[in-house]
C-alpha cells in the first residue's frame, strides 16, 4: 500500500505538474478565449440573466430546465475543493495562490462554455428516452476516426474511475468526519444515511436530480455566502491589505509553513491552478454531461449558462473563503499540540470561529460543507451513469447507481489517504482528452458561436425565432435532425 501511494504522488505530481496539464488548461483557455472573442467578459450578463432570471427555453427539446442543468452542475463542483481546496491553495502556495485560481477560472470560462456547447450539439437518446452527451459522445461524434473514438474512450474510463474517488467517498468521509467532530454522530451512521439518501434520489434520474440540486444549489450557496460576507465586513479594514497580498504574492510566492517562508512563484501557479481546477472543474469536460440533458433552442444558449456555474463556483464562492482565511489570519496560523500549520481540513472551519461570534462560524462551515459535499455526490453520480450507459448500455445504470450508493458508506467509514491521491489522478487523466478535443474542435464552435450571437447578442430570442435565423446553416441542420431522430 504505501508503494501504491508513492506511486500515485508520483502520477498526481506528474500529471499536474508545470509540464502537462497545467500548460495544457491554460493554453486552452487563453486559445479558446481569443477564438471566441473573449465571450467570458462580454456575454457574462446575457448568460446570468438566462440561467438565473429567465430559466427554461419554452418547447425546447432535453429534460431538465436550463437552470437545473447549471445546478446540477454547480452541486458537483460546489463542495469539498471551495472549502478544504482553497486552503490547501494558500496554505501551500500562500495568498498568490488564490489571483491564479482567479485567472484559471476566468480563462477556464471558454474553456467550459466550449464543452457544454459541444456537450448540447452533440448529444443523442439513451434507450429510455432521455438526453446522453458529453465528451464521451463528442469526442467521437465530432472528431472522425480511431482517435476520436480513442479519446472519448479514454475519457469514460477516466471519469467512471473519478465518479467513485472525488465525486463519492472523499466527499462522504468528509461528511462524516465534520459531523462527528461536530455532533458526535459516529461514521458508519452518518455513511448508513447518506447512502439511503443518496440512493433514493439516484433511482428517479436526472429529473429527480434536477428537482433536488435546483432547491439545494442556491440555498447552500447564498447560506456559505452570507457568513464569508459577514466575516468580511467586521473585518473590512483588512481586505485591502489581504487584496494587496493575493496579487503581489502571486508573482513572488509566499507560503505558511513555519510562519512566511518563501516559496517559488511556480508553487503558487501550481497549487492556484491545480486547485482552482479542483474547485470549478473547467476543462475535465463534466459539466458538459449535465449541460447535454437541458431544454435550450440552441447549444450556444446552454454553453453560456454552463459558463456562468465558473464564474459564481470561483469568483464568488471561491473568493470569499480565500478572502476570509487571509483577513482573519488563520492561514499562518500553527496547531498548539503539533507547532505545525494548521490542516486543511481544519482551516476553513477555524477562519469562520474566528470571524464569527460563539460556535456560529463552526456550523456555519460544518453545515456548507455537508451540503456541498452531499450536492457533489448528486452531481458526480450523474456524470458516472452517463458513461456506465456509453460503455455498456443502460442495463448497467441501475446496477451503478446501486453500487454507487453502497460506496458512498465505504467512504464514510475508512481513511482515503490513498483515495485523495487516486482521484487527483483520475481527475487529471479526464482533462487531457477532453482538452485535446476542445482544441480540434474549436473551430466548429467558433463559427457556430459567431452565426448564433450575431443575430441574438442578448439571448432574448425564443425558439420560433432561433429556427427561423438559423435556418439552412450546416450546424443548425445536422443538431435538428439528430433531436429529432434521437441519435
Amino acid at each position: 500500500m504505501d508503494g501504491l501511494g508513492a506511486f500515485l504522488e508520483t502520477a498526481g505530481g506528474i500529471v499536474w505538474g508545470p509540464f502537462l496539464l497545467i500548460p495544457l488548461l491554460l493554453g486552452t483557455g487563453i486559445y479558446l478565449t481569443i477564438r471566441l472573442g473573449g465571450i467570458q467578459f462580454l456575454r457574462l450578463g446575457a448568460a446570468l440573466r438566462l440561467g438565473l432570471i429567465r430559466r427554461k427555453d419554452d418547447g425546447a427539446e432535453g429534460d431538465i430546465s436550463q437552470f437545473q442543468a447549471l445546478t446540477t452542475a454547480m452541486a458537483a463542483t460546489v463542495g469539498t475543493g471551495n472549502i478544504v481546496g482553497v486552503a490547501t491553495a494558500i496554505g501551500i502556495g500562500g495568498p498568490g495562490a488564490l489571483f491564479w485560481m482567479w485567472v484559471t477560472a476566468l480563462l477556464g470560462m471558454a474553456s467550459k462554455y466550449s464543452e457544454a456547447f459541444l456537450g448540447v450539439r452533440f448529444r443523442t437518446t439513451d434507450a429510455a428516452g432521455e438526453k446522453s452527451g458529453g465528451p464521451q459522445y463528442y469526442l467521437e461524434r465530432g472528431i472522425p476516426g480511431p482517435f476520436g473514438k480513442l479519446l472519448a474512450l479514454s475519457f469514460s474510463i477516466f471519469a467512471v474511475c473519478a465518479c467513485f474517488g472525488i465525486g463519492n467517498m472523499t466527499q462522504g468521509n468528509s461528511i462524516a468526519s465534520n459531523v462527528e467532530r461536530s455532533f458526535g454522530i459516529p461514521t458508519w451512521a452518518t455513511g448508513l444515511i447518506l447512502a439511503t439518501l443518496t440512493l433514493a434520489v439516484l433511482v428517479g434520474g436526472i429529473k429527480a436530480i434536477g428537482r433536488v440540486t435546483a432547491g439545494l444549489v442556491p440555498l447552500m450557496i447564498l447560506f456559505y455566502v452570507l457568513g464569508a460576507l459577514f466575516i468580511l465586513g467586521v473585518n473590512i479594514a483588512a481586505v485591502p491589505a489581504a487584496l494587496g497580498a493575493v496579487f503581489s504574492s502571486a508573482f513572488t510566492g509566499s507560503s505558511a509553513a513555519g510562519g512566511f517562508v518563501g516559496s517559488t512563484i511556480m508553487i503558487a501557479v501550481q497549487f492556484g491552478v491545480a486547485r482552482g481546477i479542483f474547485s470549478n472543474e473547467s476543462g475535465m469536460g463534466s459539466a458538459a454531461i449535465a449541460a447535454a440533458s437541458a431544454r435550450t433552442s440552441h447549444p450556444v444558449r446552454q454553453g453560456l449558462v454552463s459558463m456562468t456555474q465558473t464564474f459564481i463556483d470561483t469568483i464568488i464562492v471561491v473568493t470569499c473563503t480565500g478572502l476570509v482565511l487571509i483577513t482573519t489570519g488563520v492561514w499562518t496560523e500553527t496547531d498548539p499540540a503539533t507547532g505545525e500549520q494548521i490542516s486543511a481540513a481544519l482551516m476553513t472551519g477555524e477562519a469562520f470561529t474566528h470571524g464569527l461570534p460563539g460556535e456560529w462560524g463552526h456550523w456555519i462551515v460544518t453545515i456548507g460543507l455537508v451540503l456541498f459535499a452531499y450536492s457533489t455526490i448528486l452531481g458526480w453520480a450523474y456524470y458516472g451513469e452517463r458513461n456506465i450507459e456509453r460503455l455498456i448500455g443502460r442495463s448497467g445504470v441501475m446496477p451503478f447507481r446501486v453500487l454507487f450508493s453502497l460506496v458512498v458508506f465505504v467512504g464514510c467509514t475508512m481513511q482515503l489517504t490513498l483515495v485523495w491521491n487516486f482521484s487527483d489522478v483520475m481527475n487529471g487523466l479526464m482533462a487531457i482528452p477532453n482538452l485535446i478535443g476542445l482544441l480540434i474542435l474549436s473551430g466548429l464552435i467558433a463559427r457556430e458561436t459567431r452565426h448564433y450571437l450575431a443575430h441574438d447578442p442578448k439571448l432574448e430570442a425564443d425558439s420560433a425565432r432561433v429556427a427561423s435565423f438559423m435556418q439552412g446553416t450546416p450546424g443548425w441542420e445536422e443538431w435538428v435532425a439528430s433531436e429529432r431522430s434521437g441519435h
